[in-house]
């Protein structure tokens, strides 16, 4: 009763509908659809009811009225057009034009549908030319952000806006040509740390890749403007003008490699001068007291990123020689800083180290010894300079500098210790009343043991005196401190079990006091940071290395310290990974020189009993488990010049050594290791960018790429895994190379395309014809993803090479998942083109036997793949398809056609018959009744 009264309700309804009396028509029809559950009948009257909306102007409702009748039935194509005839009312234009071409390829012909294509199509154009016209919007945005009286949501989107079109070309010149940096310093003005941002960040993107602009701009601003408003003690707004310096910095070079043709480059002949203001105004900060220490990072920053030369084959060093003439003073200065003093100019935690590395980074940089000497003399000045027997302070920041170069260039610092009075002011330090002269000359001892000869003449001399100190003082700073020097010196012996400085004990000892207070909250980070650094010495001891990885809380503890600002910890924490997971160089034992060694009694290094694998396996699951790998991430991410290349390549060989079992990939996947290890492939040392490249590979090998390289990160792979298919590379580099490209090319044609570009092919090849049969089955199954790619497939159908035949004759291999991989490459090839089918038949005499081999195959998937071959083949032409007619082929077809199709053999079944149908219609052969 109820569907008879719903349909008699849609027959009103449609009645009313006709008369134009649409209220009464919705009526009838929202009564209708109470009564009714008939799907068919719902969609009739849904789509009806959105023919009233378009007609009362109830476009929302009649939107919503389609949709449900499309839920329905997806093809309905009334309400498909009624939808998009909403739509458009309401200015939803894109929904709308995704609406009627779905009416239009449902039915190509009706002439409406057509036209609402093309009038939907120029509406959208006009949108977005008036909703994208730069002018407008420029205009807009800076009114919004002038006016006081402008909403701060709006205000924030506007500034949101500015910054997105500084960076696009367009946009960036838009607004330079509308007196746009003119309206920025107006934003600079209003000293509102939001809008400053704001305009700081639209600069950065106008000045990117265009040396002119930059010019413009930084001679409208000034660099004094500049540097005083990196000094300022907000980070996020000395971080965002250290950005704009760096893309000035950048265009100005032309390190941003963009060409400049034209008019860019005729506008801008010289800009040396510039450069050499921006490096002078640079250098003057550091000294500068009202510098913030944010402020004064930043300046060390851009001074270690764009000074040195970052290839030494280039023969100007130029900016150096000029660095170290007007202002390596300035940066002993800052390195001879000390905190406890009430003289010491604003720093944070970074500050010394960033300095110390400049010196380093300048130091390496010198051509010659005369430079080098020049270099060496600034120094020895600016130290007995200091030394003032009236003045302790200036003593104190003596050795400070020293101990800052010594964490620098350590030869240097090792002269520099040679030097009369430097040692004896060490020590008569140690025993200063004053904490911050022992603290200083604690410091400066520990950095002076790095050398196994250094620490042994330290070990003679300071033991005692670092003995005497730790059991004295009750200072919980100088006390760690002093353990540290004592870490140090017990360590000197490297990971060699047999030559230990200390009692067996000892070490543990120290190691365990060193736990403690890193795990002890109370204590400052800077000092904490020390307990770390014992630790990287101590942790060459295996019986350390255990119980540390056993104490989860110690472990928990440094990895926090990791993620703070505090980013000198960075290298003393990578030491500690490497020693834990083992992940140091080895040399190898040739077992004939150990004999040797014996018998002319010299020192044999000793491996110790918990340095073997069942140890190495088990520390790094439970570093695994304490939650290493987002400790490594937050590591990486670190964007100052204390994460130095050394410091990437320690923490490539921790990944490597995490990335050792397969079972352990999905958990470093997980959190965030396969992102992290980008950045040290493509970076860095090239010990530490192959090792991170063998990282990525193990875990390309074997997880899905889109969960481990989210987004476009997947394309920043490829290259670090073509990168070890070098022949210089070992076989298991080239394995599992080999491994995680075949699983990248399989996801999609556009990593494809990014491996042919990559210049993989030639190498990918090379290992087909490779002896050594796993390596030769990795890349031949890399081939059988690789040969969807239409450039790889012209590769095979260009004249005059033998990769055809290659792929031929693997088929014919003993070797069942090597024919698998070269079957499936030459089905989809024969697949791809008729040329390729009567290549095959060309290149090799063996082509029809081998093929007879596939079809005949033990094993399903290559049979399979033999039966597509022989598909394609008798697809391709008449001729071809008589000649394996009259072979045995027919006959094996025939065979395994007739077989019983059940679940497993199904497809090898079909594609039999398919093959025999193929040659009814040739009429070779005829069914039998």
């Amino acid at each position: 009763m109820a569907e008879a009264e719903a349909v008699q309700l849609k027959e009103e309804g449609n009645q009313h509908f006709q008369l134009q009396d649409y209220k009464a028509a919705t009526k009838s029809y929202s009564q209708a659809l109470k009564l009714t559950k008939d799907k068919a009948l719902l969609a009739t009257l849904y789509r009806n009811r959105a023919a009233c909306g378009l007609k009362t102007e109830s476009y929302a409702q009649a939107a919503s009225d389609a949709s449900r009748a499309i839920d329905i039935n997806s093809a309905d194509i009334k309400a498909l057009y009624r939808r998009c005839q909403a739509l458009e009312q309401l200015g939803k234009l894109d929904q709308a034009f995704k609406d009627v071409q779905r009416c239009a390829t449902l039915e190509p012909r009706n002439q409406n549908f057509q036209e609402t294509l093309r009038r939907l199509n120029t509406s959208i154009q006009e949108q977005l030319r008036v909703q994208f016209s730069t002018d407008s919007r420029v205009q807009t945005m800076f009114e919004i952000l002038l006016n006081e009286n402008s909403e701060a949501d709006k205000r924030e989107k506007a500034a949101n806006n500015l910054i997105v079109l500084g960076r696009e070309e367009a946009g960036a010149e838009r607004i330079f040509q509308s007196n746009g940096v003119g309206l920025l310093l107006q934003l600079m003005d209003t000293k509102r740390p939001e809008l400053v941002l704001a305009a700081v960040r639209t600069l950065s993107g106008m000045c990117s890749g265009h040396r002119a602009r930059a010019t413009a701009i930084l001679h409208t601003i000034h660099i004094d403007r500049i540097c005083s408003l990196m000094a300022t003690e907000n980070e996020e707004m000395s971080l965002a003008v250290c950005n704009l310096l760096q893309a000035i910095i950048d265009s100005l070079s032309g390190e941003d490699k963009r060409e400049h043709r034209g008019k860019e480059e005729a506008l801008v002949l010289d800009t040396k001068k510039d450069l050499k203001q921006i490096t002078s105004h640079l250098l003057d900060m550091l000294v500068s007291k009202k510098v913030s220490g944010q402020g004064r990072d930043q300046a060390l920053n851009l001074l270690n990123k764009n000074v040195p030369r970052k290839d030494l084959s280039i023969h100007d060093n130029s900016r150096t020689i000029y660095v170290v003439d007007n202002g390596l003073r300035k940066i002993l200065k800052v390195v001879g800083q000390v905190p406890d003093l009430p003289s010491c100019l604003p720093l944070t935690d970074n500050t010394r180290m960033l300095a110390s590395i400049l010196i380093n980074k300048l130091y390496d940089d010198l051509r010659c010894d005369p430079e080098r000497d020049h270099f060496r003399k600034i120094c020895e000045e600016y130290i007995t300079g200091k030394f003032d027997p009236q003045d302790m302070d200036k003593n104190v920041n003596a050795i400070q500098t020293v101990s800052g170069i010594l964490q620098g260039p350590f030869d240097l610092g090792n002269q520099l210790l040679g030097m009369k009075g430097v040692m004896e002011m060490m020590v008569a330090l140690c025993g200063s009343e004053r904490e911050a002269d022992q603290l200083v000359a604690v410091e400066a001892l520990i950095h002076a043991s790095t050398k196994l000869s250094r620490a042994t003449f330290i070990i003679t001399n300071g033991v005692s005196l670092l003995k005497q100190i730790y059991k004295t003082t009750k200072n919980e700073k100088i006390k760690i401190r002093t353990l540290v020097g004592l870490c140090k010196l017990g360590s000197a012996g490297g990971s060699d079990y047999g030559l230990r400085q200390f009692a067996e004990g000892s070490t543990e000892k120290l190691a365990k006091q060193c736990r403690k207070w890193l795990c002890n909250t109370t204590i400052d980070t800077r000092t904490r940071r020390w307990a770390v650094e014992g630790l990287a010495y101590l942790t060459l001891d295996a019986d350390v290395k255990d119980d540390f990885v056993q104490d989860i809380p110690a472990l928990q503890a440094m990895f926090e310290l990791a993620k703070t600002s505090d980013k000198t910890i960075l290298y003393s924490v990578a030491n500690t990974l490497v020693n834990c997971t083992n992940s140091y160089d080895v040399k190898e034992v040739v077992p004939e020189l150990v004999q040797l060694a014996k018998f002319s009694k010299q020192h044999v290094p000793e491996e110790h009993p918990k340095d073997k694998k069942d140890f190495v396996d088990m520390r790094v699951k439970r570093l695994l488990k304490a939650g290493v790998i987002s400790a490594l991430a937050c590591m990486v991410k670190a964007d100052s010049a204390i994460l130095t290349d050394q410091t990437k390549e320690l923490l490539a060989r921790v990944f490597l050594a995490l990335c050792d079992n397969p079972k352990d990939r999905g958990t470093i996947v997980a959190q965030g290791g396969g992102k992290a290890l980008i950045p040290l492939a493509l970076e860095g040392t090239e010990v530490g960018k192959v090792k991170a490249a063998h990282g990525l590979a193990k875990i390309a090998a074997v997880s899905n790429p889109d969960i481990a390289f989210p987004g476009e990160r997947v394309y920043e792979v490829v290259r670090p895994l073509v990168s070890l298919l070098d022949t210089q590379r070992d076989g298991l580099q080239n394995y599992e190379a080999l491994l995680g490209l075949t699983n990248l090319s399989g996801r999609s044609d556009k990593l494809r395309q990014k491996i042919f570009k990559e210049k993989a092919l030639p190498d990918i090849e090379n290992y087909m014809f490779e002896n050594h049969d796993q390596l030769r089955q990795a890349a031949t199954e890399c081939m059988c993803n690789m040969v969807i790619n239409k450039e790889v497939q012209e590769r095979f159908l260009a004249d005059g090479n033998d990769r055809l035949k290659l792929v031929v004759l693997l088929c014919g291999e003993e070797d069942d998942k090597l024919q698998n991989a070269a079957a499936g490459a030459l089905a989809m090839l024969t697949a791809a083109h008729k040329k390729l089918c009567f290549k095959m038949t060309q290149v090799t005499t063996q082509w029809l036997e081998i093929l007879q081999r596939l079809c005949l195959h033990d094993q399903l998937s290559v049979q399979h793949r033999g039966l597509v071959i022989s598909y394609n083949l008798l697809s391709a032409d008449a001729e071809l398809a008589k000649k394996l007619v009259e072979s045995e082929l027919l006959e094996i077809l025939t065979v395994v056609g007739k077989q019983e199709p059940d679940e497993k053999r199904a497809t090898v079944v079909q594609t039999a018959r398919e093959c025999l149908i193929k040659c009814m219609d040739y009429g070779f052969i005829k069914p039998v009744s």
